[in-house]
């Protein structure tokens, strides 16, 4: 095996942690994906020899990579930053494939990644690699460009944040009864039902895109949730069981078979405590949905 065979051996091997650790930082599979290809062509041009700890070495390049897209973003990415979702990774409701069971890991499921987006971008890298990875803040400090008691301020801030998304219940099927009794409240028009398994801050992001700016929205609270589901519950019909991110969520189907929507539900305590709705026609089409196709 030539030497640049044996590298390409070595970087695959890293494939999956470093797409998980650009995952988590970027909440886009395609920017994800790029900041894995510039730490391959990175280590390519580089002295691999000197490289004492490969892994180590190339997670530091996605994060200086996704740090600098995380700061270049648009302006219309940061102006409607509540409502924007991140992209989402999805699956049928008997469980999530190994592939994506190495990019979530112990994801806490779409909720985390909704807060994450509200960081800076230093807090957000810094948070991710201490907090998921277990980097050390010594080695984050020289990438976020801070110092070692700043870097651990950065992700302390960024905790606290994270502390406030809603933590699912730990029972997946506990989790998939409540989801079915909140379709099936809005597919028979029930407001007072919905009430009833909503919790009562419930938060129902719904992010249409470009394509439907009507669809772009923050709801609180129960009641105006319920409101808002059943304007929708002709889709509530057909709705398919998937995973998203590792919890549980439906698509709801237009009649000519296109997508109208990917709903994501947090389920904590028992009740519906988040609902992010998916509903760009762009983003959809990017989602591979075969496998919970109706």
């Amino acid at each position: 095996m030539t030497d640049e065979a044996l590298l390409a051996e070595r970087f695959e091997a890293n494939r999956a942690h470093l797409r998980g650790v650009a995952y988590r930082m970027l909440g886009s599979l395609t920017e994800a994906d790029d900041a894995v290809q510039e730490a391959w062509i990175r280590l390519s041009r580089s002295d691999a020899d000197e490289i004492e700890n490969l892994r180590a070495w190339l997670t530091t390049v996605v994060a200086r990579v996704c740090l600098n897209l995380l700061r270049s973003r648009t302006n219309r990415r940061e102006a409607s930053l509540e409502a924007h979702l991140p992209d989402l990774v999805v699956g049928p409701a008997d469980g999530i494939d190994p592939e994506q069971e190495a990019l979530l890991g112990d994801s806490i499921g779409l909720a985390l990644f909704v807060v994450l987006e509200s960081l800076t971008p230093a807090e957000r890298v810094a948070f991710v690699l201490h907090d998921v990875f277990a980097v050390p803040f010594d080695e984050i400090a020289p990438i976020v460009g801070r110092t070692p008691t700043a870097t651990r301020q950065l992700a302390s801030r960024a905790r606290r944040r994270v502390q406030g998304a809603p933590v699912p219940d730990v029972d997946l099927d506990g989790q998939w009864a409540v989801v079915d009794a909140f379709l099936a409240a809005a597919r028979e028009g029930d407001f007072e039902r919905l009430v009833a398994v909503l919790d009562p801050e419930v938060v129902v992001r719904s992010d249409g895109g470009a394509a439907r700016p009507n669809l772009v929205s923050t709801v609180r609270g129960a009641r105006a949730a319920a409101a808002q589901a059943l304007t929708f519950r002709q889709f509530a019909g057909n709705a398919t069981r998937i995973l998203v991110n590792g919890t549980p969520g439906g698509v709801a189907w237009r009649p000519d078979g296109r997508p109208f929507a990917v709903l994501a539900l947090t389920v904590r305590g028992g009740r519906i405590a988040a609902i992010d709705v998916l509903a760009d026609p762009d983003r959809l089409a990017q989602l591979d949905l075969s496998v919970v196709a109706r």
